[in-house]
């Protein structure tokens, strides 16, 4: 294989590598548009609902009818969430939304595994494992076909938000909360739309993660690869979370391949965090994000 061969190899692994990470950073993204708030629980939400999907097919379901029921799980808690913390907590300071999300995470993480058990569970999509080659590049078929899905969901999110009036509305209630409900907007209607479509992010990003990794406890850490996604691409834009997936994604690939084994390897851990801080250096905001987050 030629070099040039090797780096575009490298760099499409990224690239998909950074689809799947532009999913969980969404989750994120949308809901600190609604609320402004960062929140900490949307790892947990990963993991449970992993665990329900793993969990129904144990029992004996079929995987579509797994899937429905875990589906109408992460919504019926996303509603949850909406009517027992969010609601009370209306016109609180964004901290205090924020530790609440603290402890929704613990509560959540405790839950999936008080019903679930705490063993790791292996998770088979039945998707291919032969890779594929595109001239002499070699591709991973799983990869590329769980990218796919995540792109298409990212995309259909996208133009929801971008073109609906729910969508309208949520961008109202991102600008101005106050403004937006004496105009009529129904907040806590906006807040649990918004909250289920992490739901169902976190569903798929669950099953794409625990096909990876295997459904455990160290899901909720993928919280960790979106924060990056998030600073880079700027905490309230989607198309930044996008572009900063896929960038993400690519740059670590390369550097842990180019770069280090010149210092000692590992560089993959971190090197998404160098870099996201090396650019708020001289855009606070991220690349895409309103410099009014940036002045909170």
């Amino acid at each position: 294989m030629s070099p040039l061969s090797f780096f575009f190899e490298v760099l499409i692994g990224g690239l998909l590598s950074g689809v799947m990470y532009t999913l969980v950073a969404l989750g994120f993204v949308l809901i600190f548009k609604a609320s402004g708030v960062f929140n900490f629980a949307q790892g947990a939400m990963v993991l449970f609902a992993a665990l329900n999907f793993v969990g129904f097919t144990e029992l004996g379901l079929p995987w579509w009818a797994a899937l429905v029921l875990t589906l109408a799980a992460m919504v019926l808690l996303a509603m949850a969430i909406e009517r027992a913390v969010l609601r009370p907590l209306l016109g609180q300071d964004h901290m205090i939304v924020f530790m609440a999300t603290i402890g929704l995470s613990i509560f959540i993480e405790g839950l999936a595994q008080l019903i679930w058990g705490t063993d790791v569970r292996g998770l088979n999509l039945g998707l291919p494992e032969d890779p594929i080659f595109i001239g002499d590049i070699l591709v991973s078929r799983a990869d590329l076909m769980t990218a796919g899905v995540a792109a298409l969901l990212v995309l259909g999110l996208s133009l929801f938000f971008t073109l609906t009036r729910i969508g309208r509305a949520l961008r109202a209630v991102a600008d101005d909360t106050q403004a937006a409900q004496v105009a009529g907007v129904p907040l806590g209607m906006i807040w649990a739309v918004v909250w289920s479509a992490a739901g169902v992010i976190a569903l798929v990003a669950g099953l794409v993660w625990g096909a990876r990794l295997g459904v455990q406890f160290a899901l909720t850490l993928i919280a960790l690869k979106a924060l990056p996604v998030m600073l880079l691409g700027g905490f309230n834009s989607i198309p930044g979370a996008i572009v900063a997936g896929l960038l993400i994604g690519a740059t670590e690939k390369l550097a842990e391949v180019y770069i280090g084994p010149y210092v000692g390897g590992g560089i993959e851990n971190w090197f998404p965090y160098a870099l996201a801080v090396a650019v708020l250096v001289f855009r606070p905001a991220g690349l895409f994000g309103s410099t009014s987050i940036a002045r909170v």
